[in-house]
């Protein structure tokens, strides 16, 4: 008598991805990824638009050129720690289309 047949879960057939549908998973994901980058950039430099520093710290115009450059940053670390959920939707939405859903 076999324990391990006795006593193993039945699991659901699991299909067998090939290299190139993986890779194209992984392409999708890391763009969905991007895309949530880059909004919230444009939503972060809408929220700091009008905030400005005051003085002694006032950055002139290096502020001016370099805030741009902290939104991106900020939304990228927001991704990389789950982000809003945007990328997960845009993502699932990809994969239908691509029909790897």
């Amino acid at each position: 008598m076999d324990i391990a047949s006795t006593f193993s879960l039945p699991t659901a057939p699991v299909e067998a991805q090939s290299a190139e549908q993986l890779a194209k998973r992984g392409q999708i994901e890391k763009t969905a990824r991007d895309f949530e980058a880059s909004f919230l950039s444009v939503m972060l430099g809408q929220m700091f638009k009008d905030v400005g520093a005051q003085a002694p710290f006032s950055g002139g115009h290096g502020e001016a050129a370099f805030k741009s450059f902290l939104g991106d940053a900020m939304a990228k670390q927001m991704v990389q720690h789950g982000g809003v959920g945007l990328a997960d939707r845009v993502t699932q939405e990809m994969l239908k289309l691509q029909g790897l859903s």
